[in-house]
């Protein structure tokens, strides 16, 4: 690590802009590299060690060899989070085949286990890649969908299940999407500076949408409300315990 920046990989969506904007406001920026990709790359480039820190789906950290989750902060919700969502045009006891978001291990694997354990239906799972159509789907097909374009889309289907809320429902528990991860041991006060200005974002959510709120597909009043009463940024004791059993779940599946 002595001679060069640590590197980090952020999740390129809306729900990352308070830690960006923490980043930014403190200068934790200049201290380090950071980059932003689908959460899938962040945990790809955490594994190939391209990156020392990445904010990862909790569904990948089984996967690794050795993982520290290094900060207070996460991508979670209790309840309705509405941009992790299944989305189609017939009834939801008619859905035969479920298109799966390449961009996020997290939300397949959690739609999986709702299946199994929760609404105890069957489908038909299918990969989807960059080029796939999520509109193109048949009427008996299903798309579970991540990320900002949850809110472009989800007025194109008339049915949508919204997967963080379908968790809370099954389980009495929030949900904890991805974390920020280390693939080895880092300085403390490199951590302790990490933290701090995650936190000033979190803590900063006005100045975050001022900033951000005519950048994106999520814009003003709309982000306002997605930052504040959908996404929960904080890793509780009960999102620690939430991780835990959704583990014990994928592995069973």
């Amino acid at each position: 690590m002595r001679g060069r920046k640590i590197r980090i990989s952020a999740v390129k969506y809306a729900n990352t802009y308070p830690f960006i904007y923490g980043m930014w406001k403190t200068g934790f920026d200049k201290k380090v590299n950071i980059s932003t990709d689908h959460p899938a790359d962040c945990a790809t480039r955490l594994i190939a060690g391209d990156v020392d820190i990445g904010l990862i789906p909790i569904a990948v950290l089984p996967l690794m060899k050795e993982y520290h989750i290094i900060t207070d902060f996460c991508l979670g919700a209790y309840g309705k989070v509405r941009t992790v969502m299944l989305l189609s045009n017939c009834p939801f006891k008619e859905i035969k085949k479920i298109y799966l978001d390449y961009r996020s291990r997290s939300s397949v694997n959690l739609a999986r286990i709702l299946a199994k354990y929760y609404w105890k239906q069957q489908f038909i799972w299918a990969e989807t890649s960059e080029d796939f159509n999520f509109l193109d789907i048949k009427y008996d097909e299903a798309i579970v969908l991540i990320g900002d374009q949850c809110f472009e889309y989800e007025n194109r289907y008339s049915r949508k299940t919204d997967l963080a809320e379908e968790w809370y429902n099954y389980t009495g528990l929030p949900f904890a999407f991805a974390c920020w991860t280390a693939n080895k041991k880092l300085a403390e006060n490199i951590l302790y500076d990490f933290n701090e200005a995650l936190k000033t974002g979190v803590e900063n959510i006005p100045e975050v949408v001022k900033l951000y709120g005519d950048t994106g597909i999520i814009k003003g009043e709309d982000l306002n409300i997605y930052l504040t009463k959908n996404m929960d940024f904080h890793l509780t004791n009960e999102k620690a315990k939430a991780i835990e059993l959704f583990i014990k779940l994928m592995d069973e599946l």
